[in-house]
This record gives C-alpha cells, structure tokens and sequence, in this order.
C-alpha cells in the first residue's frame, strides 16, 4: 500500500509540473509573438518615413515625422531622441538605431511616441542621464570624418537647445561673449564640457569660486575676464 501511494504522489508531481511546464511555455509563447509584432509595427514605421533608395530615414523623413508628431524638428526632444536610438549620424536614422529606441520607449506608433516625448523629456533632465546627453550632442553635431570641433555659431545654437533651460543666464552670456570673441573660430569638447562643469560649480554671476589657476579651458578665463569687465 505504501508503495502505491508514493507511485501516485510521483504521478502527481510529474503532473503538476507538466501543467507547470505547459503554463510557462504558453507565457513563452505568447510573449514572444507579442514581441514579434510590436518590432514588426515599429519596423513598418520605420520604413513609412525611410527614403526608398537608401533604406534609412534622411533628414527629409525626420521632418515628415515631426510634422506627424506636431513636434518642431529643431525641438530638444527630437536630439532626445536620437539620443535615445543612439544615432550616430546627424539627421539619419538606420532600422537598427530605430529599433533601439522604439523598443525602449515601447512606442510603435506614431501617437505612442509622440506621448511618450514628455517621458523621454524627463529621463534625459536626470543628472545620471544628462551629462550623458550632453556629451552626445557634441558627438552628434560632429557631422564629417575625424571632426574634433564645431564652430561658434553652431555651438551657440546648441547651447540654448541643450543647456539654455537649465542656465538661462550662463548660457546667455556665454554666448553673446563667443559671437563677440576673435579668438576662438570653434569649440571641442574639452571646452564643451568645461562650460557644463562651469555652469555647474561656478558661483554666478559674481565668480566668487572661480580660481583660474584651476584646470579651467582657457576660454572660460577669458570669458570670466570679459563678464567682469562688463559688470564694472
């Protein structure tokens, strides 16, 4: 009798965990196919704004996406965006980048992603997110081969996109100081950054904190020189 009861309590485990089995596989499954079209929606986006010839989306198909976006194309959540796909050339966008950022964002339509630019919006403003998007504006705006720097009234134009909402004052300034400067005909990213880092930790707009004996981009001597001037 004994052994007949420990033969149906193994059946009924073995059982157990093939309905066990069975449910998770049907989860599997059906996860999986819900996966595969979501990506076949976010491809067939894709390839609604792609350029035929070329297979990626030109800058003519980003504006054709803005406009179905209600959203400017030179809007900060569209450089969010690429930020977000990863893009690595300037008004473009390859099936891969897409992929990525659609996929992460969940968006597989056109109203999704323009619901979810608010979000995006937010994720970037994080300070663990920021820097990093600060720096990948650089990168993005670096539009020919082995391109170290960019000129003075680009980086102007960027600077009140990427950081103009966050140190109106600062970047004002700065930027009525490079327009007005001879010395300087382009920006790289030593200076890029040391502008962020300088926005961060400068007291303004009295210096109080600012000692130029530091490893400050010589630029922002200048620059402190010429606001100090102008407040005498």
């Amino acid at each position: 009798m004994r052994r007949s009861a420990s033969k149906k309590t193994v059946q009924s485990n073995s059982t157990t965990a093939s309905i066990t089995f069975s449910a998770t596989d049907l989860f599997r499954s059906a996860s999986s196919k819900a996966s595969s079209k979501e990506m076949e929606r976010i491809d067939n986006l894709f390839y609604s704004y792609a350029n035929r010839s070329s297979g990626i989306i030109d800058p003519e198909g980003i504006e054709t996406l803005c406009s179905d976006m209600e959203v400017d194309h030179t809007d900060v959540r569209i450089l969010m965006l690429a930020w977000k796909m990863r893009a690595e050339k300037q008004g473009y966008f390859t099936l891969e980048e897409w992929r990525r950022g659609l996929k992460s964002l969940r968006a597989d339509t056109v109203n999704k992603l323009k619901k979810v630019l608010l979000e995006l919006e937010k994720e970037v403003k994080r300070p663990t997110n920021f820097m990093d998007f600060y720096t990948y504006a650089f990168r993005y705006c670096l539009t020919e081969e082995k391109q170290k720097s960019i000129d003075i009234e680009s980086i102007c134009q960027l600077l009140d996109l990427v950081l103009g909402s966050h140190f109106r004052a600062q970047v004002d300034y700065f930027i009525e100081y490079l327009k007005i400067q001879s010395d300087y005909k382009v920006i790289n990213m030593d200076q890029w950054m040391g502008f962020y880092r300088f926005c961060n930790e400068i007291s303004f707009p009295d210096f109080s904190n600012y000692d130029p004996e530091l490893a400050w981009p010589l630029i922002l001597d200048n620059f402190v020189e010429w606001m100090r001037a102008k407040r005498t």
